[in-house]
């Protein structure tokens, strides 16, 4: 496996049926950066071009800890109201072919809302969702908040946005927020099993069958507008930065 192609947050192996891709910022829990969407965007650029399977993982034992927050703490209006993390997500979503998350460690914040994006979750012993975005002033806008009620329902929904509520592997499990839980050291390989099923089915009836259960609503606009009102407040801009400098400090 390589970076390739220029990538720098991402490790990317391309193959005949699938391209792997590794979330890698691994000093900064694979954060999700702006490098990393302009990245994850070109990875989806060469699906929509050439249809193959996709499976996301993160480097280091970890998924992905959330979005940049310092990124986020600059961010206004503007760029709530662009997407710029809820558009990429749709895009994976919308990939023509199926996507697999395999996660270990932290799926927090944005890390969470791209496995929510995927069409099937595989979870490491060690996996942990969460949504911790209103302690930091702003909401879950990358599709949490109605990916999430998909997924596990409007009740388990609620509890992770409102009331702060982690999922481990073996609660998401029973949620069926996840499909299997392996450990740690044997979920790649379980991931890529996964996969080579997948591929033995007729990839025009994997495309349309995607394409009739992915039908969707009026997302991820009201998101976006929720977005930018919480963007420009102070309580955000005061949150983000107790956050940054409990880190600094610590």
């Amino acid at each position: 496996m390589s970076g390739g192609a220029g990538y720098e947050t991402l490790l990317v192996e391309e193959r005949d049926d699938r391209v792997v891709v590794t979330l890698n910022r691994p000093r900064a829990r694979n954060a999700i950066n702006a490098a990393m969407v302009e990245e994850l965007h070109a990875v989806c650029a060469g699906l929509e071009r050439r249809p193959r399977l996709l499976l996301l993982t993160g480097a280091e034992g970890v998924f992905a800890a959330g979005a940049d927050i310092q990124e986020l703490l600059e961010r206004g209006r503007e760029e709530a109201l662009a997407g710029i993390n809820s558009r990429l997500f749709d895009r994976v979503a919308r990939l023509p072919m199926p996507t697999v998350a395999a996660v270990d460690g932290y799926a927090l914040g944005g890390g969470a809302e791209l496995a929510y994006a995927c069409d099937v979750r595989l979870a490491g012993e060690s996996a942990v969702f969460g949504n911790p975005e209103p302690g930091l002033g702003i909401l879950a806008a990358a599709g949490a908040c109605w990916r999430l009620a998909e997924l596990a329902g409007v009740s388990v929904a609620k509890q992770v946005l409102l009331g702060g509520r982690r999922l481990d592997a073996a609660e998401a499990l029973r949620l069926g927020l996840v499909a299997e839980v392996v450990p740690d050291g044997e979920l790649l390989g379980r991931a890529h099993r996964l996969l080579d099923r997948m591929a033995r089915s007729a990839p025009g009836a994997l495309r349309l069958t995607k394409l009739v259960l992915d039908a969707r609503g009026p997302h991820p606009l009201a998101d976006d507008l929720a977005q930018a009102i919480l963007f420009e407040s102070e309580e955000k801009r005061d949150r983000m930065r107790a956050f940054l400098d409990k880190g600094a400090s610590s």
